[in-house]
């Protein structure tokens, strides 16, 4: 019999996703030694402090890597474009912890920061993926944990309709993606993105494409790109601010550097087929998100519908199939995932002085009452739009350039007239801060909470994030370069 080869493993590419790991069992174990009012105040400390360490790991592996290697039997790569990927995500879930600390969980901090830390572990590991069995693995690492994340409030029926919501649709999602990787093993014989796309010359097309139509779909879940968008809204809604706040980021993030790694690496020759689906895609996601946000009154959901139109942008780079997209996805992520959680922090201070959810009606006065965090939402809604100061207005323009530098000039059409639609319903929470009246409230019992350190300063590193992305446009667009040098564009 031939032996068994146990795979030689590179530890310190596992670095990031060992950190976040050992934090979890920390904040799920020591916790329950400790005194009740000093649990939220470690569980963060420590949180803090392993998504730094992460960070700084996925930082020293990003200036090491020139060239990528495999790690643990070819089921992974050590390369650059998923180390910008964890930095990123780790960056997403540092923000989220200043946010989470002034949210109340009464008896659950210790599993709520567990989860967050195995959450960003699972993403880590995503990201890294190289063939279809660790791309499940990591998806499911993940989606588990933002499951029960989503229902944590286990004291308020929108939390546990949305964790519930989240299950189902997103099972769904996963199973699709599974199925669509049993065609595509079926059809080539290969687990690995490289095989795969090796074998797809003999493979049988019918299955193939089949297959690479089902995983499209299931990655289009975790996106929120529409028509597979519908968890989107509730979700974002009832779930706790942090953690949708932790979601619009952090999912995306690792959702679609999978889906370019995947599409690019793997299914190279059948680039015709997935470029013009996902700019059908794009065009659908663009039209319901804006359409369905011009309607919204819950702030919350306002932002989800927004998410759902800003799939589509961040898929536009993708479709086109180029290095430029790809140099065009990595940027336009920084300051989405800044803006995103910086906007959810404002609707959670909010959330915090109201002691319910917030409307549009909710915001009114807000820039003068609360001037900083006004200041800070104005940025972020206009960012949104894609103006400067901000960094997404280049990112939206680099985008529209990778499309037109394709040939798909109309794809950059859409969407101008999809930013130009957005323009109605970002305005209109500027409107409700500095030009609505404020209606009279009856303070909460007890008088509004005293005001959290942690989360205004996670608003000031959005902020900084957020205009710092537009100063220091050059050399965040020569790191994306380094990092989608490691992917063989079609064109």
């Amino acid at each position: 019999m031939t032996p068994f080869q146990t795979p030689s493993i590179d530890w310190a590419a596992l670095s990031p996703e060992l950190i976040l790991l050992g934090g979890a069992a920390i904040c799920l174990l020591v916790p329950l030694f400790l005194a009740h009012g000093w649990r939220r105040h470690f569980c963060a400390f420590v949180s803090m402090g392993c998504f730094i360490g992460a960070g700084a790991a996925a930082v020293a592996l990003f200036q090491m890597d020139e060239t990528g290697t495999s790690v643990v039997a070819d089921a992974m790569r050590r390369d650059r474009l998923a180390e910008l990927a964890q930095v990123l995500i780790v960056g997403s879930g540092l923000l989220t912890v200043g946010v989470s600390y002034a949210y109340v969980l009464r008896e659950r901090m210790g599993e709520y920061y567990t989860l967050l830390l195995t959450a960003a572990a699972g993403m880590c590991f995503f990201v890294a993926a190289n063939d279809l069995m660790t791309m499940f693995l990591g998806l499911e690492w993940f989606s588990i944990s933002l499951y029960i994340l989503c229902a944590m409030a286990i004291e308020e029926v929108a939390s546990l309709e949305a964790g519930l919501k989240y299950l189902i649709v997103g099972s769904f999602g996963s199973a699709i993606l599974l199925f669509g990787s049993a065609f595509v093993y079926g059809a080539t014989g290969a687990l690995g993105f490289e095989d795969i796309a090796a074998a797809s010359g003999d493979a049988d097309q019918l299955f193939l494409v089949t297959g690479l139509a089902m995983i499209i779909v299931g990655l289009g879940f975790k996106a929120s790109a529409a028509p597979f968008h519908m968890w989107t809204p509730d979700v974002y809604q009832g779930a706790p601010t942090p953690v949708t706040a932790f979601m619009s980021a952090a999912t995306k993030i690792a959702a679609l550097v999978l889906t370019m790694r995947l599409l690019v690496t793997a299914f190279p020759s059948e680039e015709n087929l997935w470029t013009i689906s996902l700019a059908v895609i794009v065009c659908i996601s663009l039209a319901w998100g804006n359409l369905g946000a011009l309607v919204q009154t819950n702030v919350k959901r306002l932002l989800a519908y927004s998410s759902i139109s800003h799939a589509g942008f961040l898929l536009m780079p993708i479709a086109v199939g180029t290095s430029l997209g790809g140099r065009a996805l990595l940027y336009y992520l920084i300051p989405y995932a800044a803006m995103s959680i910086g906007a959810f922090a404002v609707v959670g201070a909010r959330e915090r002085e109201l002691a319910r959810p917030v409307t549009l009606d909710d915001m009114a006065g807000m820039g003068w009452e609360r001037p900083g965090m006004g200041a800070a939402m104005t940025l972020f809604m206009f960012g949104f739009i894609g103006l400067p100061p901000a960094g997404l207005f280049i990112g939206k323009f680099y985008a529209f350039s990778a499309a037109v530098d394709r040939g798909w000039t109309w794809l950059a059409i859409v969407g101008a007239v999809a930013t130009a639609v957005s323009v109605y319903y970002y305005l209109g929470v500027v409107r409700a801060m500095y030009f609505q009246p404020a209606a009279v409230r009856v303070a909460p019992a007890g008088g509004s909470p005293p005001r959290e350190l942690a989360l205004g300063t996670s608003v000031v590193l959005a902020v900084v994030v957020t205009i710092g992305s537009f100063v220091a446009a050059q050399p965040l667009l020569d790191i994306a370069t380094d990092a989608v040098s490691f992917l063989s564009f079609p064109h």
